[in-house]
């Protein structure tokens, strides 16, 4: 059993640096604080967090969308859930990240969950926020 989970960001920066920050390898690094390789090609492969995560993009359209593959290293051979961050600009300035994440083991969803929060959202703020 799978669940979603959908969560509203709003960041301090324009969507060309949140769509940067979030598929460009080294300042993803420097936002988290863990080794990342993100290929910038749909299609291309991705590992997160040292490896803990990895996937494939699906879909790439610059400063507005991301769509992709994503298993954890801990997660059943050839189980992989969905993300998507949907950008765009704030009235006001800033952007908002609409995000969802499909296929999320029902076992995994809680800490998932507030994973994105405590691991994405917070620092990626801080960072491009500065």
């Amino acid at each position: 059993m799978t669940k979603t989970i959908r969560q509203n960001v709003t960041v301090g920066a324009i969507p060309k640096q949140v769509f940067g920050a979030l598929i460009d390898g080294k300042t993803h690094a420097r936002f988290t604080g863990a080794p990342a390789s993100i290929s910038r090609k749909v299609g291309g492969a991705s590992t997160c967090y040292g490896g803990h995560l990895s996937g494939v993009n699906l879909e790439l359209v610059p400063s507005r969308r991301i769509v992709q593959a994503w298993r954890a290293r801990d997660w059943p051979a050839g189980v992989y859930s969905i993300v998507s961050f949907a950008l765009s600009r704030k009235a006001g300035g800033g952007t908002r990240i609409s995000f969802t994440h499909v296929g999320v083991p029902a076992s995994r969803f809680k800490a998932i969950n507030g994973g994105w929060r405590t691991f994405y959202w917070e620092p990626l703020k801080a960072y491009l926020e500065g």
